[in-house]
């Protein structure tokens, strides 16, 4: 598969359970913990109502009416400032490596810039290499401790960028 075959687009309310069988499915495939990560987030399975909000947004990647994954912006949870989150990046397999991350990472921080933020702000795991390596690739610091508070205890690496 290739980059062109692939269309990335704002999240619909029909996409809400694709979407959600997509994440968890990536974050078994890494064993992530299921506590403490996106595995267990409250809003993984409404996705679209979590991001119909001022200054928010998730883009889902399509093919054939299946969704290979996504990528959303919102503010930083319980943060006192102009920072949002890239949020819930996750991609199946057969759309890595092939430019996505990189297209749906300029999508996701001209959204923010638009939006006004001032920085954005992602917990990760030390073991999805390719991730770290593209967020660092466009601008990502590693910081030494978290920002906000978004639950996701079991993520203990956190990144920031000036927008």
């Amino acid at each position: 598969m290739t980059l062109s075959d692939f269309n990335i687009r704002e999240i619909q309310q029909k996409d809400n359970p694709k979407i959600a069988t997509a994440i968890r499915e990536i974050l078994i495939e890494y064993d992530v913990p299921k506590v403490g990560t996106a595995y267990a987030d409250k809003i993984l399975d409404t996705l679209f109502e979590a991001y119909n909000f001022n200054k928010t947004i998730y883009y889902v990647i399509e093919k054939n009416g299946e969704i290979y994954g996504g990528a959303g912006i919102k503010q930083l949870d319980n943060f006192d400032g102009n920072i949002c989150e890239l949020q819930k990046m996750y991609f199946k397999n057969e759309a890595r490596g092939i430019g996505l991350g990189s297209k749906m990472m300029d999508i996701c921080l001209q959204k923010a810039k638009d939006f006004g933020f001032e920085k954005c702000y992602l917990e990760t795991l030390p073991y999805m290499e390719e991730a770290r390596k593209l967020y660092r690739k466009v601008g990502f610091k590693d910081l030494d401790a978290p920002m906000g508070n978004t639950g996701h205890f079991s993520c203990n690496l956190y990144m920031l960028k000036d927008l």
